[in-house]
């Protein structure tokens, strides 16, 4: 059996890192792809000049992520970074966000497609505004499982009684946003206690190291295999002479199989034919792209819904969480356009009722005048016509969507049917 064959067979976990600036992110993920043996032999032995040029004791980790000469001038990690790594258990994706706060936007692109999150502080400042920022954000999108890495542990004498600190808090508030799966290591990702090893200066820790969590979380890639069939339209192919038919997209939730009663346009019919490239099959899963084939002639275009099981209604207002994405602000009774799943619609913000401050839950603003970049918000849409909206589940599956400018066609904000923080 070939690598490539045991690598294909592996189940792949994604996650993402998230915390404060200063917290040590770089170099907890150093640590991982150094202790996983994922970094190649020049990448290292760049590590160790640049490190020694600086005077630096040892390994400076942190140069593995921070790629760019900017992030290394500056110190911090600006964008949203993807990597790679596997161990003989699993693959993982991780994604690796910055510290700061004016880039929550960010965080939430990394943790939109991550079953879990490793969410670090420092031991000696332990749960910080930014650390309660990613929970919410975490809790927003539906992650529940989080792993909380005390990080700099070796910096408060590895303190047990401080790691528990952190730790109550830290589940409290967990338990307050519903994360279901909390889990807290403390670890020294400069000296590599419990990120890949365990510690030997921790007696009294008798938990898993960071890595064993993520070997051992049971990977649930089939969450959108277990919702109801959707099917947004994104072309419809003719074929006049042959009078063909069928309408091509990708499956973003549940399953369909040749023979099943489907509806679209408030309409029932039945599957007749599932084509691909490769030719016909008897059915597609979440993910796949297809074109479906249908009993009944029926008028779809671009943007419409074929849809199996409990079918959504079609609805022109509902309820939104959105996060501002730029420095343009939404104003209450703006119009924008919405992309929801292929469609685009005319649409309009017709209230933002409440900016969520997520550091207290007594310092919410009703009623705000606009939504800025990295706000947090409830708000109320109304579309020139029929969507069919539904809640936001499965990481994205289904009810997210876009606000987009009218004139300059930029990305206003990201949102999320019918979620609520609180």
């Amino acid at each position: 059996m070939t690598v490539s064959t045991v690598l294909s067979q592996r189940q792949t976990l994604r996650l993402c890192t998230a915390g404060s600036v200063d917290d040590g992110k770089s170099t907890f993920v150093g640590r991982l792809l150094h202790d996983t043996k994922s970094v190649l032999a020049d990448q290292l032995a760049s590590v160790e000049r640049t490190s020694a040029d600086r005077g630096f004791e040892g390994l400076d980790l942190s140069l593995l992520v921070d790629g760019l000469r900017a992030e290394r001038e500056q110190g911090i990690t600006i964008d949203v970074a993807y990597r790679y790594f596997a161990t003989d258990k699993r693959t993982f994706i991780l994604a690796d966000t910055p510290g700061h706060v004016q880039y929550t936007r960010n965080t939430v692109t990394g943790m939109s497609t991550s079953q879990v999150v490793v969410l670090l502080v420092d031991a000696r400042h332990g749960v910080v505004e930014q650390t309660v920022r990613h929970l919410n954000v975490a809790a927003l999108l539906g992650v529940k499982t989080v792993i909380l890495a005390v990080n700099k542990i070796d910096l408060v004498d590895y303190s047990h009684d401080v790691f528990d600190t952190i730790r109550a808090e830290f589940e409290s508030k967990a338990a307050e946003l519903g994360i279901s799966d909390p889990h807290v290591v403390p670890i020294s990702a400069l000296r590599g206690d419990n990120v890949a090893e365990r510690s030997t200066n921790m007696d009294w820790y008798e938990g898993p190291t960071v890595l064993d969590l993520l070997e051992e979380i049971p990977v649930q890639s089939g969450r959108a295999l277990d919702l109801d069939f959707r099917f947004p339209i994104q072309y419809v192919l003719r074929e006049h002479a042959s009078d063909y038919r069928g309408y091509a997209g990708r499956v973003t939730a549940g399953r369909v199989a040749v023979g099943e009663t489907v509806s679209a346009s408030g309409r029932t019919t039945t599957v007749t034919h599932i084509d691909t490239a490769d030719g016909t099959q008897d059915s597609a899963v979440a993910g796949e792209s297809v074109a479906l084939r249908l009993a009944d002639d029926i008028d779809l275009a671009r943007g419409d819904l074929i849809a199996g099981g409990d079918t959504p209604e079609t609805v022109r207002e509902f309820a939104a969480t959105v996060v501002g994405l730029t420095e343009k602000n939404i104003a209450a009774g703006a119009t924008v356009k919405l992309r929801y799943g292929a469609a685009l619609v005319r649409a309009r913000v017709t209230s933002i009722d409440r900016l969520v401050d997520i550091d207290s839950p007594a310092g919410d603003v009703d009623n705000p005048e606009a939504v800025g970049l990295n706000d947090i918000a409830h708000v109320t849409i109304q579309t020139a016509r029929d969507v069919p909206a539904e809640n936001y589940a499965a990481r994205g599956a289904v009810g997210n969507f876009l606000l987009i400018d009218n004139a300059s066609g930029a990305t206003l904000a990201a949102g999320f049917v019918g979620t609520r923080l609180r």
